[in-house]
């Protein structure tokens, strides 16, 4: 089975105040090997980014406002992950403003199923100690010199090096 490594960013950190998704990255991989898939989308969260999120990733307002909104790329999203292993860092909240999203457009909700959380693997692996991506980066002497600013699909890149190294230690 092939799996899927998955994240996102957005406007602020909550579905509850209607904040949004502005990208989606995922990166296929087989047996953790990358395929050269990738499905990775800028996306119009028609709303104001606040400031807060724009110093986090660097899109403002002005640069989403032509991109395509969510609703045009959920179809080719849910395709692409289809019946594949996700592997997302913080699970909770990616799916929980992906599933946010779909609901608003009438689409059926990701299944946590084939999910799993490198959060949840890092906290039973080495309990008490940070286990951000940026920590586990460092634990596992992952080279973190690209990362100026969250951006979904360098973070895709970084968790996939991160999980082989949960898996192994």
């Amino acid at each position: 089975m092939n799996e899927i490594f998955l994240d996102t960013e957005t406007t602020g950190l909550s579905v509850n105040d209607k904040h949004r998704i502005v990208e989606i990255a995922c990166i296929e991989t087989n047996d953790l090997t990358p395929t050269k898939r990738i499905f990775h989308k800028i996306i119009n969260p028609q709303r104001e980014v606040p400031e807060e999120a724009f110093k986090i990733h660097g899109f403002s307002t002005d640069f989403l406002r032509n991109k395509e909104t969510f609703d045009k790329v959920a179809d080719e999203f849910l395709e692409f992950i289809k019946e594949k292993k996700i592997i997302i860092h913080n699970a909770s909240f990616d799916l929980g403003f992906l599933n946010y999203q779909l609901k608003l457009i009438r689409k059926n909700e990701i299944k946590r199923n084939n999910i799993i959380d490198s959060l949840e693997v890092a906290r039973g692996k080495f309990p008490g100690s940070s286990n951000s991506l940026d920590a586990l980066c460092r634990r596992f002497n992952i080279d973190l010199s690209k990362r100026i600013k969250h951006n979904a699909l360098l973070d895709c890149e970084l968790l996939r090096e991160v999980y082989i190294n949960l898996l192994d230690a």
